[in-house]
Parts: structure tokens; sequence; C-alpha cells
């Protein structure tokens, strides 16, 4: 039976159970994809004794169809375009650059909104753990793990509540690790699998990510 999560804090959790081998490890960082993610990843550097930061990226919705990822950008000019989906939807070549210019330009206010005068982290060498609320096409995460890949870190790990088997499958060729805690067999949506899926605002990130901090300088 598949598993319902209460909500992000509930699946933040329970994913971190899974995680334990990663736990008071001195090279672990706990990245979290904004905004739905950072709640799930407090969860897991709280658990883990890791801190806590954020990897922007940013989905390409198709236009008319913004749920349906055309592909994604991320931090560090990464950007990963599914072909088949850019057929299927008959998306032209400009489209999609309207598209991506729009979906820069909000990656670069949340990047100056959620950092401010915080440094990147520095990935070089590190377990990485990347952690989102779950995956559905996975073209967000695999963003992510190939911006985080060009940084050199030890290992790239996948960690997510619940994820469409499609999706898993493919970041599997991806990262070093995925962690799929529920795979259902009828996916339908991420948010089909929480109780409570209320959108994650950018003050609610700033909280978990200050607070993050706090507990690591203490």
């Amino acid at each position: 039976m598949a598993m319902v999560f209460d909500d992000r804090t509930d699946a933040g959790r329970k994913l971190a159970e899974r995680l334990g081998e990663y736990r008071n490890k001195q090279d672990v960082l706990v990245l979290g994809l904004p905004r739905g993610g950072v709640p799930v990843a407090y969860e897991v550097a709280e658990h883990l004794g890791a801190p806590l930061d954020v990897f922007l990226v940013r989905k390409l919705g198709a236009p008319g169809n913004e749920e349906f990822a055309l592909g994604a950008i991320a931090t560090g000019g990464v950007r990963v375009i599914n072909n088949y989906a850019l057929r299927q939807m008959g998306v032209s070549t400009e489209a999609l650059a309207a598209v991506a210019a729009r979906e820069q330009r909000e990656l670069e206010r949340r990047e100056s909104l959620y950092r401010g005068d915080e440094a990147e982290p520095d990935i070089a060498g590190k377990v990485v753990i990347l952690v989102d609320d779950g995956l559905a096409t996975g073209a967000t995460m695999r963003a992510a793990v190939l911006a985080v890949k060009v940084k050199k870190p030890q290992k790239v790990v996948v960690a997510v509540p619940t994820g469409s088997a499609e999706a898993c499958h493919i970041l599997n060729a991806e990262a070093d690790e995925v962690l799929c805690l529920d795979v259902p067999t009828h996916f339908g949506g991420v948010g089909a699998w929480y109780r409570d899926f209320a959108q994650t605002s950018d003050e609610e990130v700033l909280d978990l990510l200050n607070r993050a901090r706090q507990r690591m300088a203490a």
C-alpha cells in the first residue's frame, strides 16, 4: 500500500530515518530544492546533524500547461531539455526561450533572497544529499544533479519521499544513489501523496534556513 504523508515535515522525518548511514558525518551536505523541498530537507539535515542549504532549480513548464515539464534550469547555467516532451507539446524554440528567460529571472531572484550575504556552500569533496518533496517527471532533480556534479562532489544522493517509477529510474542513471521512499504504482502527481500539500512560502524557506544555520553555528 502506498504511503501518504501528513505534510512535508512528516515526509522529511520518515525520509531521514532511511539515511542513517550519513548521520554525524563531517563531509555531508543537505541541499533542498526550493520551495517545497526545503521543509523536507530541513528534517533530513536536523536528523543527520548536517548543514542545510538550498540549490536553485526551475522547471521549464509548457506554455498553457505549466505543470508539464519541458525541462529545467539550475544554478551554474545547467539546462536539461526533454526533447520528446518538446515535440509532443509542439513548443517552438522561441517559446521555449521565453519560458527559460522568465524562469532564469525567478531563479536569480530566489538566489538573492535565500542566500543574501551567505556564500555558496562548498560542494567539492562532499557527500551531497539533494532533497525534494517528490519526483514527477524528474526533470528538475536531474538538472540539480548535473549542476552539482560540475562542482566535483564525492557523491550525489537523491532523496525524496515519493516519486514516479519512471522518474526514479531516470535518476538512477544520473546520481550515485537514489532513495525514493515510496514509488506508487499509479503516481498521478506529488501532491496526491500528501494530506497537506500547501504551497511553501519564501518566508518559510528563509525561516528554516536561518534555523539550520543557527544550529550549525551553535
